[in-house]
């Protein structure tokens, strides 16, 4: 228990359900009982009225029937509630309620009650005033220096003023540039309202200047005024806050100055009455209401400022002279006189807890009890500490909470594709009860499931669940891999935990190739060509790739053609005698799913055979040119998708500003000429459309550029890995690096990401002297000026590979190292490869593809008979 926490007095709490803001309370001797003691006025938005009086016989009573005075039900909702002198011929303070289209005056008066109910309470309406626009707020004063009665001022939300003299309406004037409403207050002393525009900045008013102003019927300055007839409504002075303020206060303690108190969402401000600012406390925290009030010390103000932390703390002027707790949020702080006590604090919070407190450190009556003492044996705590020890090594021997077997036979995940076609079947089978099962499918666009979501509430022991869907290709562009993702997450009760212990278990499947090809006429021409390396002897494509042999070519056992569904075409030819298989085809990307399916299926084959020593290699030229053609491409659909999104942006600017201009001009009572403005807005319009679908139409080229790109990526990453006869985990690294997005986002973007990556490797694992390992990398990531420093950080990438560097995220990649050759002992010189520049690199080291076959020479023959050597 906090010992600065706000003492309850008196709570309640009002209705069921209903809303409060910061204009529905108030606190002021409405029946004008005339002994200085207050009554707690409430309104909400339901419409309920309500009078309180409290009266707790102990401090921390919550509210008795005899403390509600009156409640009754306005029907509107109640926007504000104020009491003053609203009433001509008499100084008695009567209640003003604010409706959102009603402002009404009510008298509060109490009969002498006979029995013992106590006295009866009631209000009488003396007048109402019905609203031509719909209010905001309000503020109150003698506008004018009038003597003896009070004045009202009403915001409506559209930024009009109207004055109403009592019962009689005097005059509305609407706020040059007013958008929308702020709060409102009013100076006596300077007689001026001062309110806070949306352009953040406080502005002071004259009465005088208002009620001398032209009359507001229209928002735009008539044409009278315009020629110099008429007065104009001008600001007194004006202050930019940079913000927007939740509350203004006027204080005056002396008759000589008087003090402006604005509330900002970050700041509180206090300015003087001419608008310069006196000081200002930047606040650490979400205020939500305030009160400036008399304070002890002369010169100084004290200020209450309630935030969203429950919290209420007091300033004096800028020093924090207290903090203390409160139980809700409170919207609106009052201070006042109740039952003889002086000082009350009385809060409201938007659920309508309504408490009275006062501030003090009267100290808790709860005492801990006292812990029974007692003997420690220490021969006992060691063997106990010791046994534990031994506990928290076998843990962290183990490195898991749970053994992985116990895991991995919690729920055994399977998944069954159809060697057909796209049917796929995904079982679950647990051993034990789970909860929550929740099974997600993950294919590569533009593949798509009919259904990626499955979800089991419960599985008893030993039950066993199958669920089917079904996958088809929706584009005209290959995907850049057949592999799909089944991946579950359970939580497995337990004693401890009923909720259970969350888990997650994965099950990949390949899905069958003619899903994206069907067999397709071979050609003996193509632009892109690549040869594949094997240690054994060439096996015949009838028996690879059974489904895609024609009838009348199954003596053709050398060479097969797959067409993709996007329409491009690949051919695969196998020799007869050199162990070498070649791939081929118009794009560079299609190479990559007929290559990798070779590969896999080649090693599937020998596996069947028997045969563990199986290996293929890849002898060529890496193909970068070809390769960055397509990273070229990919960067510049990037660079003009942000190009239409900034051209997109300003035609919507100027469309906004011509709707604006014409609103004004149709909202005016004689509107002036057009001037073409409708000719305008059609003609942006129609830019803004036409901007629109060349945006939506570069996502989707973009779109189709990444996966592409993707399919290129994996390629250029086997045929580095076969190159340099890579491991698995030097393979993963690369793949890693290569491919860390699932697609483009306009925060980050494939470029940069690989860039810093590449960085990464060329700095630690294949730096070639300490000085690159010193060299810092840019900690913020984003869109380069142009591809030329990827470029060359990948083709310095491929020449350190190819002088034996290899790849490692050890702590000791750091070091700086010699990079040998595999099996060789001396150095190796480092070449001038990065003084030159990126198009000289890869035209010397790295050789056009189009060239391959001079380096790796494979006879040339027509598809149809075959390779032979």
């Amino acid at each position: 228990m906090s010992l600065f926490k706000a003492r309850d007095w008196w709570s309640t709490v009002l209705g069921d359900k209903e809303e409060f803001d910061q204009g529905c309370l108030c606190l002021a001797d409405v029946d004008n009982t005339g002994n200085g003691q207050d009554k707690i006025i409430v309104g909400s938005f339901m419409g309920y009225l309500r009078i309180f009086n409290p009266h707790p016989v102990k401090t921390g009573d919550g509210a008795q029937a005899e403390d509600l005075l009156l409640e009754v039900h306005l029907r509107d909702p109640i926007l504000q509630v104020e009491v003053g002198k609203f009433v001509s011929g008499t100084e008695m303070l009567h209640l003003a309620v604010l409706h959102s289209r009603k402002l009404c005056v009510y008298s509060v008066s109490g009969t002498l009650g006979n029995v013992e109910h106590g006295n009866q309470y009631q209000i009488k309406l003396m007048y109402e005033h019905n609203l031509q626009r719909t209010a905001c707020n309000m503020t109150y004063g003698s506008f004018g220096g009038v003597k003896g009665r009070d004045l009202i001022c009403i915001q409506s939300v559209d930024g009009m003023l109207m004055v109403f003299e009592q019962e009689s309406y005097a005059f509305g004037r609407f706020l040059p540039g007013s958008l929308l409403p702020g709060p409102l207050a009013y100076s006596s002393r300077t007689d001026s309202f001062i309110t806070v525009s949306s352009c953040h900045q406080v502005e002071s008013y004259k009465y005088q200047v208002l009620a001398f102003a032209t009359d507001a019927d229209k928002r735009q300055e008539t044409e009278q005024q315009k020629h110099g007839s008429g007065k104009r409504l001008v600001v007194d002075w004006t202050l930019n806050i940079g913000e927007q303020a939740i509350d203004i206060c006027i204080v005056s303690f002396i008759q000589s100055a008087s003090s402006v108190f604005v509330l900002g969402e970050r700041n509180f401000f206090c300015l003087k009455d001419n608008g310069q600012i006196q000081f200002m406390k930047k606040l650490d925290y979400s205020p939500s209401c305030f009160l400036p009030y008399c304070s002890v010390s002369e010169g100084t103000i004290n200020t209450l400022i309630g935030n969203h932390n429950n919290m209420l703390h007091i300033y004096q002027d800028v020093t924090l002279k207290w903090a203390t707790q409160l139980p809700h949020v409170p919207v609106a702080v009052r201070v006042g006189c109740l039952h003889d006590l002086k000082g009350v604090i009385v809060t409201l919070s938007d659920d309508g807890h309504l408490q009275c407190s006062y501030l003090g450190t009267d100290p808790s009556l709860f005492q801990a009890p006292k812990v029974e003492s007692r003997e420690l044996n220490y021969d006992e705590l060691d063997m106990e500490l010791k046994e534990l020890q031994k506990v928290i090594k076998n843990v962290n021997k183990s490195q898991d909470v749970w053994p992985l077997t116990e895991r991995e036979d919690d729920l055994k995940v399977s998944a069954m594709v159809s060697p057909n076609f796209d049917s796929v079947s995904v079982t679950l089978k647990n051993r034990v009860a789970l909860q929550k099962i929740k099974l997600s499918i993950y294919v590569q666009p533009p593949l798509v499931l009919t259904g990626d979501q499955f979800t089991f509430e419960f599985m008893a022991p030993e039950m066993t669940r199958t669920v089917g869907f079904s996958v088809y290709l929706k584009g005209s562009y290959s995907p850049p891999e057949l592999e799909g993702n089944a991946v579950v997450s359970y939580s497995r009760p337990t004693e401890r935990n009923p909720d259970g212990i969350p888990r997650v278990s994965q099950c990949k499947f390949r899905l069958p190739l003619k899903l994206v090809c069907l067999p397709g006429q071979p050609s003996k021409t193509a632009s892109h060509k690549l040869t594949i390396d094997t240690n054994k002897s060439p096996v015949s494509l009838l028996s690879l790739f059974p489904g895609f042999a024609k009838q009348s070519e199954d003596d053709q056992v050398n060479v097969m053609g797959f067409r993709f569904l996007g329409g491009s075409q690949v051919t695969l030819l196998a020799s007869k005698t050199s162990q070498r298989y070649r791939i081929q085809s118009e794009q560079f990307e299609d190479l990559w799913l007929i290559t990798n399916e070779l590969i896999i299926r080649l090693q599937e084959y020998f596996e069947k055979q028997g045969i563990k020593d199986f290996t293929c290699s890849f002898s060529g030229s890496v193909p970068l040119e070809e390769y960055f053609e397509l990273i070229d491409h990919h960067f510049e659909l990037r660079i003009n998708g942000e190009k239409l999104e900034e051209l997109l942006s300003e035609r919507a600017v100027q469309f906004r500003a011509i709707q604006r201009r014409l609103l004004t001009r149709f909202k005016d009572k004689t509107p002036a000429p057009l001037q073409h403005l409708d000719t305008l807005l059609d003609g942006t319009y129609k830019q803004v459309i036409a901007l629109a679908d060349a945006v939506e139409e570069n996502q989707d080229n973009l779109f189709q550029s990444f996966t592409r790109l993707k399919s290129a990526t994996h390629l250029v990453i086997l045929l580095i890995g076969l190159w340099q006869k890579l491991s698995a985990d030097q393979i993963a690294i690369l793949e890693a690096a290569f491919l860390p997005l699932q697609q483009d986002t306009q925060e980050l973007g494939w470029e940069e990401t690989v860039d810093a990556a590449l960085s990464h490797l060329l700095k630690t694992c294949l730096s070639k002297s300490s000085k690159e390992q010193a060299l810092n990398l840019n900690s913020q990531l984003g869109i380069p000026k142009d591809t030329s420093q990827l470029k060359k950080h990948i083709t310095l990438l491929c020449d350190r590979l190819a002088k034996g560097g290899r790849l490692c995220l050890s702590t000791d990649a750091a070091a700086p190292q010699t990079m040998v050759m595999p099996g060789g002992c001396a150095t190796i010189p480092e070449s001038d490869l990065e003084g030159r520049s990126i198009d000289q690199d890869s035209s010397e080291l790295f050789t056009n593809h189009k060239h391959l076959m001079v380096e790796t020479p494979v006879p040339e023959v027509s598809p149809l008979q075959g390779v032979t050597e």
